[in-house]
Formats: C-alpha cells, sequence, structure tokens
C-alpha cells in the first residue's frame, strides 16, 4: 500500500505546472575569529560598543567607552588603537570615504559633546562640537554626517534632543553644523499626544524627544530617526534640514493570536508565552532602510525603554470594567510582575487603569515610509528561542523586555535583502530574508557561546565573500562570521496535496506572516554543525 501511496504522489507532482519560479534564500554561517577588547588585553575601547569598516585596508574599527580599536578583518588582530578619553565617553562610530567620524559624549552628559574627526591612519584632524549626548553617527550617500544627539535628563538638567548634520568642505579643509532641532513642535504636545506621540506631560516636545539612531533613505533624500522614549520616528527632510513629520508608531496588541510573550519571571516556566490584554509600545532602538519595489522601508528593532516611570502591573490599580479579572491578571505567575508605564494607560482620568502598556514589542517591524506597519514578526523570535535554544532563554528578563532586539544590520545579497537582528539578553543574532517586505523569511540563527550581549553589527561583502561583524558589549569582544548565501529556485505552485505526500513541508527554514509561521522550507545552519 504504501509503494502504491508514494507512486501516486510521484505520479502527481510531476505533472503539476511549474511555470513560475521563486527563489529561496539559504544562509550557512562559520565563526571567524574573537577578540577581545578588554583593558587587560591592550585595548584603548575598553568595551565594544559600534563597530565600522575600513574597506581601503579591509580594517574595524571598534569603539567603546575610552577610545577605539582597529582590527584585521582577516584574522582579528588588532593593528592599531587610537585612545579619545580625553573628550570624553565615546559611543558611534562611522566611516566614508577615508574620513572616520567618533560621537563622544562630554564628561557631563547634559553638556555639548563632540565628533572627533580622524585619518585611516588614526591621526585626530578635527573635533567639532555638537548637541547633548551625541549617541549615533551615520554618513549620507553625499558624504554628510547626521548626529543623533539623544539630551538624555539628569536630576538637575534636560537638554534639548536633536539631530546635527555636519558637512566638510574640502576647499578650505573645514567643517560646518547645522543643527535639525524640536523647538517648532513647542506648543503642539497635546495635538500630538492625541496623535499617538508619547510626551510626558512635564516636558515640551524638544525637551522630550530624545534621537536615539538614524537611517538614511536609500534615495538619499530623508533620514528617519527613532525616538525611542516617545515611540515614534522623526522624519528629517535632509533638503531643508529640518524635522518635517513625527511619525507615531502606535502600539502591538498582545491580546491576538501570534502576539503573545512570556510576562513572568515567577511561574517557574521557561518560555511560557500567552497572550495577555496589553499594548506593547514598539519603541525602537536602531533603525536601517532599504529599497523593495522601488519604495523605501524601515526595519526597527523595538528593543523599549523607560525612564524611570515603570511600574509592576501588581502595583497598579486596574479599572474593574475594563480587567473584570484583575486580582488573577496581578497574581506574580501571571502580569504581576511585568513591567508597564505608569504614565500610560489612564484614559478617563479617573485614577486607574483603563489599559496597560508595557516596553519594548519584543520583535522586529518593517514600516514604510509613512510610518505605517508592513510586517512584524509576531512572538516568533520568544517562540523559536524556546522551542530551538532554550540554553539562550533568560527567563529573568521575562517581565522586563524580553530577549530584548536591538540591533539591526542589513546586507544586499544574491539579489536578496538579509537583515540581522540583535538580541542583547538572548546573546544571538538572528537572520531573516526581508526582501519581500510583506513575506519575511527566518533564515539561521548565529550566535558564539563567549560573546555577550551583541550592541553593534555590521555586514559587509569583500573581495566576493559576506560577513557579518558584531560589536559584544557585556563580554567586551568582537566577533566576525563569514556567511554562505544561496539563492535557491524553488516551485512558485505546488499542491499542497503534492507537497504532503512528499514530506518537503517538514524541512525547516521557516515563512512568517505578520508573526505566523504558515510554511516551511528549507535550513539555514552553521557551517560548523
Amino acid at each position: 500500500m504504501k509503494k502504491c501511496f508514494s507512486v501516486l504522489a510521484i505520479s502527481c507532482f510531476c505533472f503539476l505546472p511549474l511555470t513560475a519560479q521563486a527563489t529561496a534564500i539559504e544562509l550557512g554561517w562559520s565563526h571567524q575569529w574573537t577578540t577581545s577588547n578588554a583593558s587587560v588585553d591592550g585595548s584603548a575601547a575598553t568595551t565594544a560598543e559600534i563597530l565600522a569598516l575600513d574597506t581601503t585596508n579591509n580594517q574595524l574599527w571598534v569603539v567603546g567607552r575610552n577610545g577605539i580599536d582597529v582590527l584585521s578583518a582577516t584574522d582579528g588582530k588588532r593593528v592599531a588603537t587610537v585612545d579619545l578619553s580625553q573628550y570624553g565617553e565615546a559611543n558611534s562610530i562611522a566611516i566614508h570615504n577615508g574620513r572616520v567620524a567618533v560621537a563622544v559624549s562630554a564628561t557631563e552628559k547634559t553638556d555639548a559633546g563632540q565628533v572627533v574627526f580622524l585619518g585611516l591612519d588614526g591621526t585626530i584632524q578635527a573635533n567639532v562640537e555638537v548637541g547633548a549626548n551625541p549617541d549615533m553617527v551615520i554618513f549620507t550617500q553625499t558624504g554628510s554626517l547626521l548626529v543623533a544627539n539623544e539630551g538624555e535628563a539628569n536630576d538637575t538638567a534636560d537638554p534639548v534632543g536633536s539631530v546635527s548634520i555636519i558637512e566638510y568642505e574640502n576647499a578650505t579643509n573645514s567643517y560646518s553644523v547645522s543643527t535639525a532641532g524640536f523647538e517648532a513642535y513647542i506648543g503642539h504636545e497635546e495635538s500630538l499626544r492625541n496623535e499617538g506621540v508619547r510626551i510626558f506631560t512635564d516636558k515640551t516636545a524638544a525637551e522630550d524627544f530624545e534621537p536615539e539612531y538614524i537611517a538614511v533613505s536609500p534615495d538619499g533624500k530623508t533620514a528617519y530617526v527613532t525616538l525611542q522614549e516617545n515611540n515614534s520616528l522623526a522624519v528629517l527632510d535632509l533638503n531643508t534640514k529640518m524635522i518635517s513629520e513625527i511619525l507615531p508608531l502606535g502600539t502591538k496588541d498582545h491580546s491576538l493570536s501570534g502576539n503573545g510573550l512570556d510576562a513572568s519571571n515567577k511561574d517557574k516556566i521557561d518560555g511560557n508565552i500567552k497572550t495577555w490584554p496589553l499594548q506593547g509600545m514598539y519603541m525602537p532602538d536602531a533603525i536601517a532602510s532599504y529599497q523593495a519595489g522601488g519604495a523605501n522601508y524601515y526595519v526597527t528593532a523595538n528593543e523599549g525603554d523607560d525612564r524611570g516611570e515603570n511600574v509592576e502591573v501588581s502595583g497598579l490599580t486596574l479599572d474593574s470594567a475594563a480587567f473584570p479579572n484583575a486580582s488573577f491578571l496581578q497574581e506574580k505567575e501571571n502580569l504581576g510582575k511585568l513591567n508597564v508605564s505608569s504614565v500610560d494607560g489612564d484614559t478617563d482620568g479617573d485614577g486607574d487603569y483603563d489599559q496597560l502598556f508595557s516596553y519594548g514589542a519584543r520583535s522586529f517591524s518593517i514600516w514604510d515610509a509613512k510610518g505605517q506597519l508592513v510586517w512584524d514578526s509576531g512572538d516568533f523570535i520568544e517562540s523559536y528561542l524556546k522551542d530551538n535554544y532554550p540554553e539562550l532563554w533568560d527567563d529573568g528578563r521575562s517581565d522586563n523586555k524580553g530577549p530584548e532586539p536591538e540591533g539591526v544590520a542589513l546586507l544586499e545579497a544574491e539579489g536578496a535583502t538579509l537583515a540581522f537582528i540583535g538580541l542583547e539578553r538572548s546573546n544571538a543574532i538572528m537572520a531573516f530574508d526581508i526582501t519581500d517586505p510583506a513575506n519575511v523569511d527566518f533564515l539561521s540563527l548565529i550566535y558564539a557561546a563567549s560573546d555577550l550581549a551583541p550592541e553593534g553589527f555590521y555586514a559587509y561583502s569583500y573581495n566576493g565573500a559576506s560577513f557579518l561583524a558584531v560589536a559584544n558589549e557585556g563580554s567586551a569582544t568582537t566577533s566576525q562570521y563569514l556567511l554562505s548565501i544561496k539563492a535557491v529556485p524553488e516551485p512558485a505552485s505546488i499542491s499542497l496535496f503534492a507537497i504532503g505526500l512528499l514530506g518537503l513541508a517538514a524541512a525547516s527554514r521557516q515563512r512568517i506572516y505578520n508573526g505566523t509561521v504558515v510554511f516551511h522550507q528549507r535550513t539555514g545552519r552553521s557551517l560548523e554543525s
């Protein structure tokens, strides 16, 4: 009977129309090297935060608090160091056409920071004053440098957030600075709140907006800036050098199937992923841009962040109509230990909470140029870790932000766009094929046991090969992986009957539609496994 059944299956398959072809991506990886960025090992960086590639010399520049380590991208050996501690705390680095730019916060972070410019030989060429707490730098396609000045508050001061735009004047070998601020939004705070922009009630928009990360559109016309704590994006017009729009990102409904989360670290169950009456504020950290079908899209890692206003659900008074099962929800094994916002959720102003808002969406998302959500990974990240890598599951973070997706790096290869999403608390990177923004494929999980808290990522191709370099803040290490990327033609139309008979749905590469795994394809694997 089995033989007849197999023959029937093969016969059916052979006569299927296979006129259209789709292309799948297979990703393999191997760990190449790891280098210590600890001071005891001769590092000037003293940790590993962000990194950039010097394509002229095939060297990776790794920035940490005190300076820079220059590493050979071939073997990871340290070839030079640059001490920047005299300027303050180094936060970010970018390289373009032989110029290196490093964002450095002042010793007192509420004071004006600087961007230090260096040559590829490590010599300091200039330092330019920018806004308070410059946290990220990125070059545009034309060589302008954009600086995200976060302007974080302390107990005595709250400087305004801004984006500095630095132009290099080749004729005079000098730099000019212009500032895109948020002063134009002062007085419009209430209307912005009504649109969904999160602004603290005792702050002006200029004080409250804190630029975190910047992505330049592929056409070079605009830059999108994450305002993490405000759960919004700011749009910077690179022609006028002004902030043209604030785009609220909305929330993720964790009560919907596919949007669950592990909400408790006290339930004695690792990976207890469930749906709850809860709204997750996306609050992205890193952002990156790419084009698909001639349109611009933006990829965010939805980490989440608070300013000390977070409280546990067990400490709130919940509205009895909105939460008729409040006592059940507030048990520590359920939502009781989950950190939520104390300044969001009292929609009618009567002192109790009608909604619950948690920090971060425990996912990564793809947005269009209007800030509309195109795709979100739902609860796939947590579910995949629970099912496949339980050793990377940190249940102690369940009541906070889970695996904490923080970093993003994109790579164009084999006609596809790959996204690498860093999970700070799970010490790993997840790779996805995002070529079609609405139909995303999971490819592989990448990690090295010695690396902790991946912070910065750089994906690149060099001499016909592709690589992923990772700066790991927790372990003060930099690691590089060699990537094997293959485009594999596959039938675009195969009957489910034939697929089921032939067992084609049993392999492990997964396609995700808005967080739900619906089709299994090939395996993303380590070349070492």
